[in-house]
């Protein structure tokens, strides 16, 4: 089975002039991809460095280079601005562009705690704007078929989730992920991903026990999160100094639904029923970062203010876990308060 028709076809969605708030990793990737398989382009870039600017300018073929974020968001021509700063900036950045009008998608995690989500999001409310997570794997092909499996009740009830996320990230204790001050660590650069999908399939938990280990430089180094939800459970686990299969199951009473390579990249959906028959849904496709702006898009052009798919509640609910979390580990980050 596909689930290719479960999606809009990117390149449906109306068109965007892109501004892209920090030409960092993430933002090449999004460069990349939206002019490739939608119908918007990347019109601007900005970074504090003009000369850096100018470079991801000349690299992806984008029109204007900015030397400050200020004249990105006061751009007349830029519809909507991506923002692909550090985490620690995401909040501060979203209030930049919407205070200057612009509607805007956030990378994830989408602020450094849910009390910056909840005043970026009551910013949009009160300026009319369109406000999103970039959770790109949450408007991916092999999610919404996951979404349609439990909808249609092909799991049954659903009786625990396992999901895990490690990754051998850059080593150096001089780089962002290794910094408080820039909300380094694993929770908010792995550990977003198996949140947010079991927040996708089980709400908000009942209880949150975490265990984990910070690194001499002050964030953390990995944990083992444990979810609970009456009666089901969720164990998540992250990890960003060591390499895994970062596959995850869910455990129905009828049904299991396993995505056996990386679960949040585009992947295939393998369905096995409790008396063995099993049913596989292919889903891959080409790049991925395409359905998210064509979302983006689709709202913007229709004058709402967030996304069914990705809706603000989500977002809150995933860093109110994360906060807990964190709590129990003990990390809290530079300007935070209690």
């Amino acid at each position: 089975m596909t689930a290719l028709d479960l999606v809009p076809d990117p390149m449906a969605a109306p068109a965007l002039a892109w501004g892209i708030l920090a030409p960092g990793g993430i933002a090449r990737r999004f460069a990349s991809e939206i002019p490739r398989h939608t119908q918007s382009r990347i019109l601007a870039v900005a970074s504090r460095d003009a000369g850096r600017a100018a470079e991801f300018a000349r690299q992806f073929g984008v029109h204007r280079a900015y030397g400050s974020y200020q004249q990105l968001v006061e751009d007349p021509d830029v519809d909507a601005v991506y923002i692909a700063s550090p985490h620690s900036e995401h909040a501060a950045h979203a209030e930049l562009a919407l205070l200057a009008g612009k509607p805007c998608l956030v990378e994830k995690a989408f602020a450094v705690n849910a009390a910056q989500a909840r005043r970026v999001f009551a910013l949009a409310r009160s300026q009319r704007l369109f406000c999103m997570e970039a959770m790109w794997a949450r408007f991916l092909p092999h999610y919404a078929a996951l979404r349609k499996l439990v909808a249609q009740g092909r799991l049954g009830q659903i009786l625990g989730l396992l999901a895990s996320h490690a990754q051998a990230l850059d080593p150096d204790p001089t780089a962002r992920l290794w910094n408080p001050a820039l909300a380094g660590g694993a929770l908010l650069d792995l550990g977003v991903y198996p949140l947010s999908l079991a927040q996708m399939l089980l709400g908000r938990p009942d209880r949150v026990q975490a265990q984990g280990q910070l690194t001499d430089t002050g964030v953390d180094l990995w944990e083992s999160i444990t979810l609970t939800y009456g009666r089901t459970w969720a164990v998540l686990t992250n990890d960003m100094a060591a390499s895994g299969a970062n596959q995850a199951s869910i455990i129905g009473s009828q049904a299991r639904v396993d995505i056996p390579g990386w679960f949040y990249p585009p992947a295939d959906l393998e369905l096995t029923e409790v008396g063995g028959r099993t049913e596989l849904w292919s889903t891959k496709v080409e790049g991925g970062f395409q359905f998210q702006a064509a979302e983006a898009a689709r709202q913007i052009k229709a004058g709402a203010l967030e996304s069914d798919v990705m809706p603000w509640r989500d977002t809150v609910e995933v860093l109110e876990t994360a906060d807990q979390v964190r709590r129990q580990l003990g990390l809290r980050y530079p300007g935070e308060s209690e």
